[in-house]
C-alpha cells in the first residue's frame, strides 16, 4: 500500500470547506496520514497554491504551510490546530506570507487548487530554523521514501 493522505473537512480534489479559509475560521483541515514505509524517521508537509494570483495566468506558487520532522508515530493533525501543541519535534517554516503556520486559501480571483504534500524521509532533519518551502525541499533531497499528495480546490465567495 501507498503513504496516503486524507483529509474529513475534503475529498480528493473537493472544494475544501469555507471555515478553512480567509472567508471563515482560517482553520488548518484535519489531516490524517497512513502507509507509511519501512525506515520512515520523520515527515514533511507542504501546502501550496500553483494558480496564484490568477488560474488562467499563473505567476507563482503560493505556500500557505510547512511543517518538518512530524514524528512517524503521529498520524495526522487535528483541525485548527495551534503551533504549541504540534506533535514533539515537529518544526515549522515560513509561509508566504512571511510567518509560521497554517494560511487558508483567500484567492484573489478564480478557484484555486491547494496541494496538501506529505513526505515521508528516512531522516530526521536538522534544525534549519525557519525554512522556506524552497530550503525545505532542498533538505530533503535524498532523503524522500514516499510522498502522497491531497489536492483541494476553493474560490471565494462574493459577499
Amino acid at each position: 500500500m501507498a503513504l496516503s493522505l486524507t483529509s474529513p473537512a475534503f475529498a480528493h480534489h473537493g472544494e475544501i470547506p469555507a471555515r478553512h479559509t480567509c472567508q471563515g475560521a482560517d482553520a488548518s483541515p484535519a489531516l490524517f496520514w497512513d502507509n507509511l514505509p519501512d525506515g520512515t524517521r520523520s515527515l514533511a508537509l507542504i501546502v501550496d497554491d500553483p494558480d496564484a494570483p490568477d488560474p488562467a495566468a499563473p505567476r507563482m506558487i503560493w505556500v500557505h504551510w510547512v511543517l518538518y520532522n512530524l514524528p512517524p508515530e503521529s498520524r495526522g493533525l487535528p483541525e485548527g490546530i495551534a503551533a504549541s501543541v504540534l506533535p514533539a519535534g515537529t518544526r515549522e517554516g515560513l509561509n508566504d506570507w512571511k510567518r509560521t503556520g497554517y494560511g487558508g486559501p483567500c484567492p484573489p480571483i478564480g478557484r484555486h487548487r491547494y496541494f496538501h504534500k506529505l513526505y515521508a524521509l528516512d531522516a530526521v532533519l536538522p534544525d534549519l530554523g525557519r525554512p522556506t518551502k524552497l530550503q525545505l525541499e532542498k533538505a530533503m533531497q535524498g532523503h524522500i521514501l514516499a510522498q502522497s499528495e491531497l489536492i483541494g480546490t476553493y474560490q471565494k465567495q462574493s459577499k
